[in-house]
């Protein structure tokens, strides 16, 4: 299923067609696409070259799989099961070498998803990220340091076919993409006041 983004400009291929689907196919994602995805995140730019992303991927039937979904929020389980991959993203708090809060951490973590994300496009591949899980299971459940902290939690594979999903999630799954108009988006001289070049 395509829903392409109806841009007013043209933009990458890759970026019209990037969306986050929920309902995902059982077919398998090959250990080289993944190591294609990683590889996009490795080299997202970061502050100072910190590179504070870490990443936490569970497959299907494994344990760490289980742990990640049973974080879920209920309406997230409703369709992340479909996924073959789960992935937990974290973000390194402090600087590596001073004990001082890093602020753009939760920034690059950020960029690097979304790196990994377009690698994912390139590979026939469909990303869909969540803020709705228990960040403190996640800490538990892996051992993570207190420096780190989970960010999102994002499911990796092959789109699928909106039958499959609960009746509550079809319609949106269908439903035509929409984004904000850039007088909302885009200022310049003081917050609110439209660029005025598109």
């Amino acid at each position: 299923m395509s829903k392409e983004a109806k841009t007013k400009f043209e933009i990458h291929p890759l970026l019209k067609q990037r969306w986050s689907p929920r309902a995902f196919s059982d077919k398998t994602v090959k250990k080289a696409q993944l190591q294609r995805l990683f590889e996009a995140a490795r080299w997202s730019p970061s502050g100072m070259n910190e590179q504070p992303w870490r990443f936490i991927v569970g497959f299907k039937g494994d344990d760490t799989y289980h742990e990640i979904f049973e974080s879920l929020v209920e309406f997230n389980r409703l369709w992340a099961r479909f996924a073959p991959v789960l992935v937990a993203s974290l973000g390194k708090k402090v600087y590596t070498n001073k004990q001082e809060i890093n602020p753009s951490y939760n920034y690059d973590v950020g960029q690097a998803v979304a790196h990994l994300s377009f690698q994912a496009m390139h590979e026939g591949l469909y990303i869909h990220q969540m803020g709705g899980f228990d960040p403190a299971r996640i800490v538990h459940r892996f051992s993570i340091p207190a420096k780190y902290k989970p960010i999102t939690i994002f499911a990796i594979g092959h789109i699928g076919e909106p039958y499959m999903l609960h009746p509550n999630l079809k319609k949106p799954e269908t439903a035509e993409r929409e984004r904000m108009e850039f007088d909302e988006l885009v200022f310049t001289g003081k917050f609110g006041k439209p660029l005025g070049i598109f």
